[in-house]
């Protein structure tokens, strides 16, 4: 079987390295342009150029397929490309651009995506944030067959995975990344001879994972501990939750609720105690512990180190 893949990041270049494993032809790749990344800014490859590239596949690059769009001239290269590569299916997974429908019509199985939720819930371009945040206690990968629409396609293969308690978006990415590895092989497999079936989504349950803006990084310390605390694991390791400290950002990394410890009747944001084990800070309903923080500029450290080098009076307050 003829497999073009495209895709991007890390929770793709699993799932290229796993297609690779099982000895798929990959003719060609798709992924997004270089960009500047690093204190440097320089250029720098997405992990499934530099994987495919380390294997000897054929990489393209396009700002976009839209044949009508933008980059006309990237699109109508990329379709001779596309072409040439005579695939029999196209495996997609957090690749990053639309795939306008000559794309998509274009092998012969279609274009499965790997997409790292239980759809309906959580359409869209950041799953893996949201079922942490949202507080969902399980989430997996789907194998879905691709159409017009935002993650809207027909499911071939469904997997669940329970979100663990001190889950980070960081662990469960790496996590989900594995189990969309296996599950995509298991689909081309199943392909291969003729037995994948397709489920229509149900109406019912659809949510949307919207993308991440950096301006959410910023806590609200009048929310309650326990959502503040899934919002900090849902933003690790990116964007990093933060809040207002002596006028600079101090990123959260890890926190847990508080439950001996029922607030005292100070505004939230205000530090209760400051201690090696954590920073206790009240929160509009119950209280959160602090247990790694980040100046801007600086490391990450536990509390007790964080507390070693900088006065944290009880009184303070965080956001202010």
């Amino acid at each position: 079987m003829r497999v073009v893949f495209a895709g991007t990041p890390e929770f793709a270049r699993v799932a290229l390295e796993r297609l690779h494993a099982a000895g798929f032809t990959i003719p060609l790749v798709l992924t997004q342009p270089d960009r500047p990344a690093g204190r440097g800014m320089k250029l720098q490859a997405s992990p499934v150029k530099q994987f495919a590239q380390a294997h000897g596949m054929a990489v393209a690059q396009p700002q976009s397929l839209r044949l009508d769009g933008k980059y006309p001239e990237d699109a109508a290269i990329a379709r001779v490309a596309l072409e040439a590569a005579q695939p029999d299916v196209i495996v997609v997974a957090a690749y990053g651009l639309i795939l306008p429908p000559w794309v998509l019509d274009l092998p012969r199985l279609g274009c499965l995506n790997i997409h790292a939720s239980l759809l309906p819930r959580w359409r869209g371009a950041a799953p893996i944030h949201r079922a942490i945040e949202a507080g969902d206690d399980e989430t997996g990968v789907t194998i879905m067959q691709m159409d017009a629409g935002l993650d809207t396609g027909d499911m071939l293969l469904v997997e669940r995975l329970p979100i663990g308690s001190n889950d980070t978006t960081g662990t469960l990415h790496d996590k989900l990344a594995m189990l969309g590895g296996r599950l995509i092989v298991e689909a081309l497999e199943i392909a291969a001879c003729g037995g994948l079936k397709r489920t229509p989504q149900p109406a019912e349950g659809v949510t949307y994972a919207h993308k991440i803006e950096k301006a959410e990084a910023q806590l609200d310390w009048k929310q309650p501990a326990e959502t503040i605390a899934r919002r900090i694991r849902a933003f690790h390791p990116h964007p990093g939750a933060a809040t207002l400290w002596q006028g600079e950002a101090l990123k959260l990394w890890q926190a847990r609720v508080d439950g001996a410890m029922h607030g005292s009747g100070q505004a939230p944001g205000t530090v209760l105690t400051a201690q090696a084990d954590g920073i206790r800070v009240q929160c509009g309903q119950g209280v959160l512990c602090l247990t790694e923080l980040q100046r801007a500029g600086g490391k990450r450290l536990s509390a007790a180190d964080f507390l070693r080098g900088h006065a944290l009076p009880v009184g303070t307050v965080f956001g202010a």
